[in-house]
């Protein structure tokens, strides 16, 4: 039998990670782009492991966890100079963009650390 603090806790757990694939539903187009444009292999890594986390028939907690925390860590080790360069380049809006994503990437992650 689960006690109260385990179930509270898997049921935050599930919350977390529903919400980080909601989120991925609606707005992983625009993050995949800025990570593409931002040129960084390790941001385009991440979104991929974040996505193959979602493949399974139960998501992985933990791993959805670790890609989100690289993404964030990729979109705040932007430099706004490159930031500026890439919109230039490219029409892209990139620093705004990074900003966006960057905060629902934070706001995701402080799901997952109340759900531990």
């Amino acid at each position: 039998m689960l006690n109260t603090h385990t179930r509270d806790t898997s049921q935050a757990r599930f919350d977390a990670t529903a919400a980080a694939q909601d989120h991925l539903r609606r707005h992983g187009a625009a993050l995949c782009n800025l990570l593409d444009a931002l040129d960084g292999q390790i941001g385009f890594s991440a979104f991929c492991d974040l996505n193959s986390a979602f493949g399974r028939p139960v998501p992985d907690f933990d791993a959805v966890e670790a890609a989100l925390r690289n993404i964030h860590t990729v979109l705040a080790d932007q430099l706004p100079s490159a930031l500026d360069s890439i919109g230039h380049d490219r029409n892209f809006p990139a620093s705004d963009m990074t900003r966006w994503h960057g905060a629902r990437v934070s706001e995701l992650l402080a799901r997952f650390r109340h759900a531990d």
